[in-house]
C-alpha cells in the first residue's frame, strides 16, 4: 500500500518590488548609506545640469545652421516662398482670431485701471495716453509672443514632431537635404511676414477699444489723441513690431528643436508639444525682460518699453 507523502509547502515569496534589485550606479554604491540621498541629489543636479548645457548647445547649432540656409537660399534664389506663404497662413489662422479675442478685453482692463488712476490724480485728459502706451509698448508683443508660443509653437512643433516620428527627418536627410534649411528657413520666414501684422492686429484691436472705453467713461476724443501724440511716437510701434518677431523667432526656433528631438511615438508628439508651449512662454517673457531692460538704458529719456 503507498504511502501517502506530503507535499511540500511552497517557499514563501520572498521577491521584492520591481526595480529594488537594480544595482546602485557604482558611485552611490560607493558612500555610505546615509549620504546617499544627498550625494543623488547631486548627481540628478549635475546631470541636469550638462543636459541644459547640451539642449542649449543644440539649439544655438540649429539656429545658426538654419538662418544661415535662409540667408543662403534667399541670395542664390532658391528660397521656397510658396512653402513660406504656407506656414505664413497658416500661422495667421491658428492665432489671429485668439488675437482679436484676447486684445479685446485686455485693451478694455487697460483703460478701466488707467482711467481709475487718472481720475484719482486729475488728470483724465492723460487716461488715453497712458491706455494706449501700455498697449503699444507691452501689451501687443507679449500678447503676440504668447499666442505664437502657444498656437504656433505648439502646431510647428507637432508637424515635427510627426514627421520625426514617421522618420520622414531621417529620409530627408538621406537624400542630402538638410532639415534644417527645407524645414525650419521657410517657417523662419514666415514669422518675419506674420510678426509684423500679429502686433498691428493687436495694437489695432487694443487702441479701438481703449478709445470706446474712453468715451464711456466720458472722456474727449479730442483730449484722447493729443495725449497720446504727445507721449507716443512711430519709434514705440517700431519697437513693438520688432520685438513681436524676435519673439515669434525664437518660439519658431524652440519648436523646431523640440519636434526634431521627439521620440516614443505618439506619447513622445505630444510630450514635445507641451515643452514647446511652456518653454515657448517662458522664453517669451524672458526675452521681453531683457529686450526692455536693453531699452530703457539706450533711450532713458522714453521709459516703458
Amino acid at each position: 500500500m503507498a504511502i501517502h507523502q506530503p507535499e511540500p509547502e511552497a517557499a514563501a515569496d520572498d521577491s521584492l518590488p520591481d526595480g529594488a534589485l537594480t544595482p546602485l550606479p557604482p558611485l552611490l554604491a560607493a558612500v555610505p548609506p546615509i549620504v546617499r540621498p544627498i550625494v543623488a541629489l547631486v548627481l540628478w543636479a549635475w546631470t541636469t545640469l550638462l543636459g541644459s548645457i547640451g539642449t542649449f548647445g543644440r539649439f544655438v547649432l540649429l539656429t545658426v545652421d538654419s538662418v544661415y540656409g535662409l540667408v543662403r537660399d534667399i541670395v542664390r534664389l532658391r528660397h521656397p516662398w510658396r512653402e513660406t506663404l504656407t506656414q505664413a497662413w497658416f500661422m495667421m489662422s491658428v492665432s489671429g482670431w485668439p488675437a482679436i479675442l484676447i486684445s479685446v478685453p485686455l485693451g478694455a482692463i487697460i483703460q478701466i485701471q488707467a482711467g481709475s488712476l487718472a481720475a484719482q490724480v486729475g488728470a483724465t485728459s492723460q487716461a488715453g495716453a497712458a491706455g494706449g502706451l501700455g498697449v503699444i509698448r507691452q501689451a501687443a508683443p507679449m500678447i503676440s509672443g504668447i499666442l505664437m508660443g502657444g498656437a504656433v509653437g505648439a502646431a510647428v512643433a507637432a508637424d515635427l514632431g510627426a514627421r520625426k516620428i514617421r522618420e520622414e527627418i531621417d529620409a530627408i536627410r538621406t537624400l542630402g537635404i538638410n532639415p534644417n534649411h527645407r524645414l525650419v528657413a521657410p517657417r523662419l520666414a514666415a514669422m518675419f511676414l506674420v510678426g509684423p501684422l500679429m502686433c498691428i492686429l493687436v495694437v489695432f484691436v487694443g487702441m479701438s477699444t481703449i478709445y470706446t472705453m474712453t468715451l464711456v467713461q466720458g472722456g474727449v476724443p479730442g483730449a484722447f489723441f493729443n495725449s497720446f501724440a504727445a507721449f507716443s511716437s512711430t519709434r514705440d510701434l517700431i519697437i513693438a513690431v520688432v520685438k513681436t518677431v524676435v519673439f515669434g523667432i525664437l518660439v519658431v526656433l524652440v519648436a523646431s528643436q523640440r519636434g526634431f528631438e521627439a521620440s516614443g511615438g505618439p506619447k513622445g508628439v505630444a510630450d514635445c508639444v507641451n515643452a514647446t508651449v511652456v518653454l515657448g512662454v517662458m522664453t517669451t517673457f524672458a526675452a521681453n525682460v531683457l529686450i526692455t531692460q536693453l531699452l530703457t538704458i539706450w533711450f532713458p529719456d522714453n521709459l516703458g518699453f
